[in-house]
């Protein structure tokens, strides 16, 4: 389970003296802790399903306070916002790339028989939950738009 690994994988952070690392993954931690308590499951513990997409909101936060920083002119925090999310990214499955999302948006609109801009919604819908974590949604959003258009 991811959360077992991120337990453990703070230990080895905190034994190896990598304090940095220590404290994103506490963080996280504590994230999951909140959405546990929030969803009544504080003593069962989340399934890796349900784990994937707080640690992918994780990831998309630290991208998007990056692309602030660097609009702000702040690169040294871009770049720590940026330091953290690539260890999110770590405990996230292998992200799709654009040709396999198109050919998976291909493949759904060839099933449903899908046209025009009023099926964009159901076809995101469809691409989502057969990519799950593995493809994010604005990238998803871009594509489907470009090829219902």
């Amino acid at each position: 389970m991811l959360e077992q690994q991120l337990e453990q994988d703070i230990k080895a952070a905190l034994l190896s003296g990598d304090k940095q690392r220590a404290l994103i993954l506490r963080g996280l931690k504590a994230t999951l802790l909140n959405v546990k308590v929030a969803s009544g499951k504080r003593a069962l513990g989340l399934t890796d399903e349900e784990v994937l997409p707080v640690l992918a909101k994780q990831a998309k936060q630290r991208q998007e306070s990056a692309d602030l920083y660097i609009q702000g002119g702040d690169q040294a925090r871009a770049d720590a916002e940026l330091a953290e999310k690539a260890i999110i990214e770590t405990y996230l499955p292998a992200q799709l790339n654009e040709a396999e999302i198109t050919k998976l948006i291909d493949e759904v609109i060839a099933a449903s028989g899908a046209s025009g801009p009023q099926a964009m919604g159901q076809v995101i819908g469809q691409v989502k939950a057969q990519a799950g974590a593995t493809a994010a949604g604005g990238v998803i959003a871009r594509l489907v738009k470009e090829k219902l258009a």
